[in-house]
């Protein structure tokens, strides 16, 4: 099995955080769980690490101490070499549309960055931006939207 930190986020999410069964309290139960279902334990830890940082990140945000505006988003040469033109477009859309803000963006593009792939595909950015917008308060709707894009690829409800 050749999984990837994305593949473990994917797979708690699925499994814990969108479904009625409890996350367990203790997160050594939740690793043996996750290497059991079969994926690597250096993986596992780093997926920890991500959410742990993601979690760290989204509370530094939520007190204002980050300042918001509405300027244009230029991608450093590394952010070109990982993140492909049609996913930087896709990113775009989003905030156009209202699902991103320029904080979760930034946000976004950090979490995808703080990934360990060369490229990263749409569909993987699809899963961070739901995974950013998860515990965002007030984003239930960018969320519903994000959460129909990733699993029907098609969202049912735009404005």
């Amino acid at each position: 099995m050749n999984e990837n930190v994305i593949d473990v986020l994917i797979y708690i999410y699925e499994n814990y955080m969108d479904s009625d069964e409890a996350v367990p309290q203790d997160q050594i139960m939740l690793e043996e769980e996750l290497i059991e279902a079969g994926f690597p334990k250096g993986e596992v830890q780093k997926a920890f690490d991500w959410l742990d940082e993601l979690a760290w990140r989204q509370g530094y945000m939520n007190t204002g101490n980050v300042l918001v505006n509405k300027s244009i988003r230029i991608f450093t040469d590394r952010e070109q070499q990982r993140i492909d033109l049609e996913t930087q477009g896709m990113l775009l859309y989003l905030e156009q549309i209202g699902v991103l803000d320029s904080l979760s963006r930034e946000l976004v593009i950090e979490r995808a960055m703080a990934l360990e792939t060369e490229e990263l595909a749409a569909d993987d950015v699809k899963w961070i931006v739901l995974l950013v917008l998860l515990n965002q308060p007030g984003q239930e709707s960018a969320f519903a939207l994000m959460e129909e894009l990733v699993y029907n690829g098609n969202p049912g409800y735009l404005h």
